[in-house]
């Protein structure tokens, strides 16, 4: 089977989601006159729109690297749509704990919860590098590419330690979700170097 089917469609639910969490963002409304109408509208949505900020910037990370990791697979197999439906399904829970970690100002269970989907979404595209890699058998590009994906491994661990510590600081979980953000934040390079080389 051929790749671009399941390109497009995954390109499309991450527009998609992207879409709804900017239309999620509550700036308040009032009558001509009031503190609506100003700066001070944009104070009030400050949570939500760091909240929205951060996960606009994950997912954009994940449409990065799921490009550059398709583009290191020659076809895809039942095993491969599958696999990336799952990654789909955790990415489609972002908008929602997105909202809510913003509308209660970054409270506990909610950093809990996103970070939690977070890790669930990592697995994902873990399970979906292996099952490519799987396809491709183990000389292939992308195996090469991925080696023992250090920063994958680190990405695992971050989101594992975020989901107690939003327990106990709330603070030191978000840093550890804004740090995994910005490991990620350049397209994944190792990729690339084996598809030029």
């Amino acid at each position: 089977m051929t790749k671009g089917r399941l390109e497009a469609f995954s390109d499309g639910v991450i527009a998609i989601l992207i879409t709804i969490m900017v239309i999620e963002l509550n700036i308040a409304r009032g009558t001509p006159g009031d503190a609506a109408h100003d700066y001070r509208a944009l104070l009030g949505i400050g949570h939500q729109f760091f909240a929205y900020v951060l996960s606009f910037a994950y997912l954009g990370i994940y449409w990065n690297n799921h490009h550059h990791m398709l583009h290191a697979a020659d076809r895809v197999s039942a095993g491969i749509l599958w696999a990336n439906l799952h990654l789909l399904f955790w990415l489609s829970l972002v908008p929602a704990t997105t909202a809510w970690m913003g509308e209660t100002s970054f409270a506990p269970w909610p950093i809990a919860t996103y970070s939690a989907v977070l890790l669930c979404a990592a697995c994902a595209y873990t399970i979906l590098q292996a099952a490519i890699i799987r396809a491709h058998g183990p000389e292939s590009r992308l195996r090469t590419a991925v080696g023992n994906d250090r920063k994958g491994k680190v990405s695992l661990l971050a989101y594992t330690i975020a989901i107690p510590m939003a327990f106990v600081s709330p603070v030191v979980a978000g840093v550890l979700l804004v740090g995994v953000a910005l490991l990620w934040l350049i397209p994944d390079r190792r990729i690339e170097r084996v598809l030029e080389g």
